[in-house]
């Protein structure tokens, strides 16, 4: 009989720990069919946040690091400099890569690093208890928003990808969605595509997932996809924010 559907051999045979319902499953395996497919799991180095995907290192079949809060960026950025034959790559959430991390993507970023960041935003800090994050849509109620998030005291949420391609480093910054099978193949085409130009040489790439937290929402797993939908993909709009070819 004939294999059509196998576990990626850049991703362990391990359990996750995450929610039922979150989207990091997904994502995680996109990531690995990307690196499989392009041959380089042997040079392949990435590196884990602080946040929900923390336990990263268990997850990818590759040499990791672990990075303090924020700080991936950096990490990678040394690592990708001193070991330029590898393919290098930060997976973060929003809270990790929005808020104590802004600097260091933004840096990153403008320097034109020869990494791949996999942006992940639900719109929320989820393993720490469901807070407001930088990406928390306005009125969306959070364990820090309670009356859902208020413009006049919190501020506007970061478009994070809109921000970063209005700088000159980046060769590829892109949104994309898992929140259906369309999408989600989308998405793998433009993870695939980052990896592609890191190894071209062309410079910086991110791609922002938007994704789903179930739990901190307080929805079930169907609810909190068809949310995404139609909450954040109009304040997160999809596609390409800046290509170089």
């Amino acid at each position: 009989m004939a294999v059509v559907f196998d576990r990626p051999k850049a991703l362990c045979d391990v359990p996750l720990h995450y929610c039922p319902g979150c989207t990091h499953g997904i994502i995680h395996r996109l990531v690995a069919e990307a690196i499989d497919e392009l041959g380089v799991q042997d040079k392949t180095i990435g590196v884990a946040p602080v946040g929900c995907a923390v336990f990263a290192y268990n997850y990818f079949n590759c040499d990791m690091y672990e990075a303090a809060h924020g700080r991936a960026p950096a990490v990678a950025t040394g690592c990708k400099r001193t070991q330029k034959d590898k393919v290098v790559f930060t997976y973060q959430g929003d809270g990790d890569l929005a808020s104590i991390g802004a600097a260091e993507i933004v840096h990153a970023a403008t320097r034109g690093e020869l990494i791949t960041t996999i942006f992940v935003n639900n719109a929320i800090y989820g393993m720490t208890g469901g807070q407001m994050a930088p990406t928390t849509l306005i009125g969306q109620k959070s364990t820090t928003s309670p009356l859902g998030r208020d413009v006049e005291r919190n501020g506007n949420p970061i478009r994070v990808s809109e921000m970063l391609a209005t700088l000159d480093g980046p060769a590829l910054i892109q949104r994309v969605s898992v929140h259906d099978v369309k999408h989600i193949m989308e998405a793998k085409k433009a993870i695939k595509k980052a990896f592609e130009y890191q190894i071209a040489g062309k410079g910086f790439t991110l791609i922002e997932v938007l994704s789903t937290c179930p739990t901190n929402w307080g929805l079930s797993a169907v609810e909190s996809l068809k949310w995404l939908e139609e909450n954040m993909i109009p304040k997160y709009p999809l596609g390409v924010m800046k290509e170089v070819q």
